[in-house]
């Protein structure tokens, strides 16, 4: 059964791999090289800074606004955009662990700060995009036009598009 709001949960569906992958980097790292290790760090960063945080930014600017008009409140996604700020200062944290990873094996210490984090977002994304799922998008098939959803997702797409711009200037 297709639902108006099918394009975001397809769009879940290929971002889910990314985030299964921060919790095998975290899970790794006790054993991993200095090489692993700096790849795995790598990739983490690369998909939450340059495909999670857009993918965020373009739900503040396009899918919050339906479901708050659709709630009838501006304060119906506030926990949803507060987890966009925790996430925001999580991908900020790891770029500075990344920074100061060295060519040495990590140390217990730092081993366990880069687990933190690492377990922290994706314990964070993985529920918000739950919330997503079982919470606004079933609310969204019962009250949205499938040209209202068509809107959505096209100013979606377009906020996406600026912020990953903006990212990479």
């Amino acid at each position: 059964m297709s639902t108006v709001t099918q394009p975001l949960r397809d769009e879940h569906k290929e971002l889910f791999p990314n985030v299964d992958h921060i919790r095998q980097v975290a899970e790794r790292l006790d054993i991993a090289s200095i090489t692993e290790t700096r790849k795995g760090v790598d990739e983490v960063y690369e998909f939450l800074a340059h495909h999670l945080k857009p993918h965020a930014e373009a739900e503040e600017a396009a899918l919050y606004p339906v479901v708050q008009k659709v709630l009838g409140s501006p304060d119906a996604t506030k926990t949803m955009s507060r987890d966009h700020v925790e996430i925001g200062s999580y991908i900020e944290e790891l770029e500075t662990l990344k920074k100061n990873l060295g060519d040495a094996q990590l140390a217990f210490k730092q081993t366990k700060v880069l687990q933190r984090v690492l377990y922290g977002v994706y314990a964070l994304v993985k529920l918000h995009f739950a919330k997503e799922e079982e919470v606004y998008l079933p609310i969204l098939d019962q009250r949205l036009t499938p040209e209202s959803a068509r809107e959505m997702f096209e100013a979606m797409e377009d906020a996406a598009h600026k912020a990953k711009h903006a990212a990479h200037v």
